[in-house]
């Protein structure tokens, strides 16, 4: 287990002297983010080329994390995204984002 979630939850089970019914830990769950899977990556990507967004921006990658997580991209998850296009040998810019897309 991730050494940061364990502290966490020793940290939680000692303000529980007594024990902590199970329904205690789902706000906890709540504020976790939720982080794509590593097959979720290669999905996002494949999607992106199936759907002609490649060479795929920010907007385009950003766009496409929300559609998966329900959540706003973190860098790290972009930049994920962006190494798994570039090691599918597809162009990526994740710096800046394109105004205008070419027909």
């Amino acid at each position: 287990m991730n050494s940061f979630i364990e502290r966490a939850l020793n940290w939680l089970r000692a303000g529980y002297p007594n024990g902590v019914p199970d329904t205690d830990y789902q706000p906890l769950l709540a504020l976790l983010r939720r982080r794509l899977t590593d097959e979720e990556v290669d999905e996002l990507g494949q999607e992106l080329v199936r759907s002609g967004l490649v060479p795929a921006d920010k907007v385009d990658v950003g766009v496409g994390i929300i559609k998966v997580t329900d959540d706003l991209p973190t860098d790290e998850e972009m930049t994920r995204v962006g190494e798994r296009l570039r090691e599918g040998g597809w162009p990526v810019d994740l710096d800046e984002a394109r105004h205008h897309r070419e027909p």
